[in-house]
């Protein structure tokens, strides 16, 4: 990852209300924490620091292999299907206001690109699409929630 990035992160993280920021671009990830304005500090606190982890490569499986299935999440089981998971950190919203119908419901099927949420993430509305086509089995995220980076939000079947 590029240095100029970093510092723009740091930058970024300054400016907002934010204690942590991670980012994973391909096999590289930055995590950037504070301690926000005003709390008080323990001398054994550690600085602001970045940590730059490089990752072993993923092992590629082909596309027509069996999906593996997801692990739980909070002692829920997902139903069986495509799980597709949280991009980034932020807040899930399941409609584009909240007097709007939700953007799919359980049940409706969908093709790839279909819009599924948004999440909100540093004051930007991030659409969630559909990266499988195929029948909303579950939606896992509640609109207006905090959703964690690789969190299962839909599961299509």
């Amino acid at each position: 990852m590029d240095l100029r990035k970093i510092k723009k992160l740091i930058d970024i993280l300054e400016e907002s209300n934010l204690a942590e920021l991670e980012i994973k671009e391909g096999e590289e990830s930055v995590r950037l924490s504070r301690v926000p304005k005003g709390a008080a500090v323990a001398p054994a606190a550690p600085p602001t620091h970045v940590q730059v982890p490089v990752a072993a490569p993923a092992p590629t499986t082909p596309a027509a292999s069996v999906p593996t299935p997801a692990p739980a999440t909070g002692g829920k089981e997902l139903p069986p299907g495509h799980v597709l998971r949280s991009p980034m950190v932020g807040t899930f919203y399941a409609s584009p206001s909240p007097e709007a119908p939700a953007f799919v419901k359980v049940g409706q099927t969908v093709k790839v690109g279909d819009t599924l949420g948004i999440i909100e993430a540093m004051k930007m509305f991030n659409q969630i699409e559909a990266d499988a086509a195929g029948t909303v089995l579950a939606v896992l995220a509640s609109s207006g929630q905090p959703v964690e980076f690789d969190e299962p939000l839909f599961v299509i079947g």
